[in-house]
């Protein structure tokens, strides 16, 4: 990516917004490396730059931690309300019982996927995976996947009829997926993985 075709104003504010919130979660005193995993999340496009947006939030957090914590508030409540506001919503939801994961601002995207083997229906032990995965997602505002492990015949013999089984009893649950996978759909994709390291070591 070329520099000079980034909108570096748009990235320095999204890195204040981002700042700010950090700011808030952990005493008023922002760091600069979870602000930049988290902008790099946002906007995978930036990568090639990481360097240089590296240079623009280091400015930002320092400007953000000159503030005292009401007007670091109220600043993100200014510019970002709804920014604050989903914030507000997060921290309700961890209030009910869900812990929050660990490290998690190092990464760009929460995704969580339910992998069952189609060849029964659900049972207690798979609705508590399943609530636990949505609620994760939807916490970080990320990706819910079902993900259908049906590539071993030999030992649990799939049927469609159960993946319709398990595709209502997660609507009932409340857990629609976002994306959904059948691994017998996607066996060149993995042959291309595997052949990956193979080709690679005889070249």
């Amino acid at each position: 990516m070329n520099s000079t075709t980034v909108n570096f104003d748009a990235v320095r504010a999204l890195a204040k917004k981002i700042a700010l919130l950090n700011a808030i979660s952990y005493g008023g005193k922002a760091q600069s490396k979870p602000v930049l995993g988290r902008i790099l999340g946002e906007r995978p496009d930036l990568k090639p730059l990481a360097k240089n947006i590296m240079a623009i939030v280091e400015e930002v957090v320092q400007e953000v931690n000159s503030l005292s914590q009401s007007e670091q508030t109220i600043l993100l409540k200014t510019l970002w309300p709804e920014a604050l506001a989903a914030k507000a919503k997060e921290e309700r939801a961890e209030e009910k019982g869900l812990p929050p994961l660990p490290n998690v601002e190092k990464w760009g995207r929460v995704v969580t996927r339910f992998a069952p083997n189609p060849d029964c229906v659900l049972h207690i032990g798979s609705a508590r995976a399943i609530i636990l995965c949505y609620e994760y997602a939807k916490m970080y505002r990320g990706k819910f996947i079902l993900r259908f492990e049906d590539t071993d015949p030999r030992l649990k013999k799939s049927s469609l009829e159960f993946m319709d089984l398990i595709r209502r009893d997660l609507e009932w649950l409340g857990c629609p997926p976002d994306e959904e996978y059948i691994q017998s759909d996607r066996i060149e994709i993995y042959y291309d993985y595997a052949e990956k390291p193979v080709s690679g070591g005889c070249g």
